[in-house]
């Protein structure tokens, strides 16, 4: 007895995928990327959100180490003006291009002689990204405040 030849090509094995397994294989991918791809922006965004917290709070220490020597928020030991200008040539790392600090502009929102309000504002990428927090503000009492929808409890 003499099987049939068509009976022998189909024990041989397949190689390759099929477009099918193939199509499967992409929708899974593509729904493990939809769910995690967000939940991967807003952990960066919120990295970025405490680098700039402890920038502005290295800004804040400057400026209480300027006041312990000045008895002054305003002036510098030269007597000297103590403006956002002057701010920007502190040129602290924290602030710098290599550091996750550059997704703010660090400036002086009030400065006075007994008071300051320093303003962390969000630029780039940042921006269209926290508008939760928003711009993230630190007076000479430590008080904290946001610009944007989100509570101060949730955005420091």
């Amino acid at each position: 007895m003499n099987r049939p030849k068509r009976h022998r090509a189909r024990s041989k094995s397949r190689a390759g995928f099929t477009l099918i397994e193939l199509v499967v294989v992409v929708a899974i991918v593509g729904i493990l990327a939809a769910i995690a791809y967000p939940s991967y922006v807003k952990s960066i965004t919120r990295t970025q959100r405490r680098a700039g917290e402890a920038c502005l709070s290295n800004y804040a220490t400057y400026m209480e180490r300027l006041y312990t020597t000045t008895l002054r928020y305003d002036k510098d030991a030269s007597g000297n003006n103590f403006n956002s200008a002057a701010l920007q040539a502190l040129n602290m790392d924290c602030a710098s291009a290599q550091n996750t600090g550059k997704n703010y502009s660090y400036v002086f929102e009030s400065v006075t002689q007994s008071t300051y309000m320093l303003k962390a504002a969000p630029i780039d990428a940042q921006q269209t990204r926290d508008a939760e927090c928003g711009t993230l503000k630190l007076d000479q009492t430590g008080q904290r405040y946001v610009t944007g929808t989100g509570t101060v409890s949730d955005c420091w």
